[in-house]
């Protein structure tokens, strides 16, 4: 949705590694926000990231306008069932009937023969690639690891938001989900008791609001009563008026 960073650039990195011809699009989708949610506000600046783009030239950018992807009669609405729900759907409602139907439409657009999404956002690629399997998308996805600041905090154009003192609150977000994953890595298999653990370090932190931490089956987004195998620890928090994701995978063999 632009106001691109490194996270994004990783994409377009790996993208340019797999294929000659490489479309970027940068739209910031309005039917994905709830009416209480920050579209007006959302970073914008087509510009920057235009001059960023330079670097991977050749490269085709795709920047509509939202009036060209959605006329005054559009009716049209793809939703993915189950997997919608769970996690930031609970919060929420429509959001990811939103970037579904986007996707799609993108993909009807460009025919793309791979797409590229970051791990940061892993309900939402998982859903996609759902989508993609149900409708017989000729698209394969490609999801990309999430690109950290020093700190560990995931890259996302929303940290424009943080205020410094903010920022610095954010980090506890990533150590958390570490915590998290040494002490499972340690032994403990009890989702609840990692809960605790985690509630305890981030409440230190007195700006950081937790949404939802999660431990979930990292392909049906269920939850999980005992942690073994493989899992998703997934985290949404609030930060001022600020919303964060961030998630890890656990992978005990």
């Amino acid at each position: 949705m632009g106001a691109l960073h490194e996270g994004h650039l990783s994409l377009i990195s790996a993208a340019k590694k797999k294929s000659k011809i490489v479309v970027v699009s940068i739209f910031v989708n309005p039917i994905q926000f709830g009416p209480a949610e920050d579209y007006k506000h959302y970073p914008r600046n087509l510009k920057k990231d235009l001059k960023l783009l330079k670097t991977y030239a050749p490269i085709v950018v795709f920047a509509p306008d939202a009036k060209e992807m959605y006329g005054p009669d559009f009716k049209s609405f793809v939703e993915v069932s189950g997997l919608g729900e769970k996690l930031c759907g609970q919060s929420r409602p429509g959001h990811f009937r939103g970037v579904t139907t986007i996707v799609a439409k993108l993909f009807n657009i460009i025919k793309p023969d791979y797409a590229f999404f970051g791990e940061k956002d892993y309900q939402q690629q998982i859903i996609i690639k759902k989508m993609v399997k149900d409708l017989n998308f000729d698209t394969q996805i490609i999801t990309i690891p999430t690109v950290r600041e020093s700190d560990g905090l995931a890259k996302s154009s929303r940290n424009a938001y943080l205020s410094p003192n903010e920022r610095k609150s954010a980090a506890i977000l990533y150590h958390a989900l570490c915590q998290a994953k040494k002490l499972i890595k340690a032994g403990e298999n009890n989702p609840r008791k990692i809960f605790e653990e985690m509630k305890q370090l981030i409440s230190g932190e007195h700006a950081v609001r937790i949404e939802y931490i999660s431990i979930v089956n990292p392909e049906t987004l269920e939850d999980v009563k005992t942690i073994k195998g493989k899992a998703l620890i997934a985290l949404a928090a609030r930060i001022g008026k600020t919303r964060l994701i961030d998630n890890v995978h656990i992978n005990l063999k």
